[in-house]
């Protein structure tokens, strides 16, 4: 990832209802969540939600798959994971011992321990 990656994700979700619907997508899970499910457990109105998916699908943060007359958008996950590999990459002076993990997987392994 470079500087201007980082950049377009990080603005993507530099907004209220972004980071809230992005937030909520990562806890959804891989099979994620209906637009009209994001819109109700979150109270933001179809034609808002409409214009914050297609900004967090834009930056490449979110997925979006049609089943039947349904759209379901999930976390991209990859991307999460390489963002915040990225601005953790030099952390502590390259001591790892003070940089918690925060990936994805590393979440999902300690939690099925």
């Amino acid at each position: 990832m470079n500087n201007q990656s980082a950049v377009t994700l990080l603005s993507s979700i530099a907004n209220e209802a972004r980071l809230a619907i992005f937030r909520r997508l990562v806890q959804a899970g891989k099979n994620g969540l209906a637009a009209g499910a994001i819109s109700e457990e979150l109270g933001i109105p179809n034609s808002t939600l409409s214009f914050h998916l297609k900004e967090l699908s834009h930056a490449g943060l979110i997925n979006a798959k049609q089943e039947s007359r349904f759209i379901y958008y999930s976390a991209n996950y990859d991307a999460m994971n390489d963002l915040l590999a990225y601005l953790t990459e030099n952390c502590c002076a390259g001591e790892q011992a003070c940089c918690p993990d925060t990936s994805c997987d590393t979440q999902q392994k300690e939690t099925n321990e």
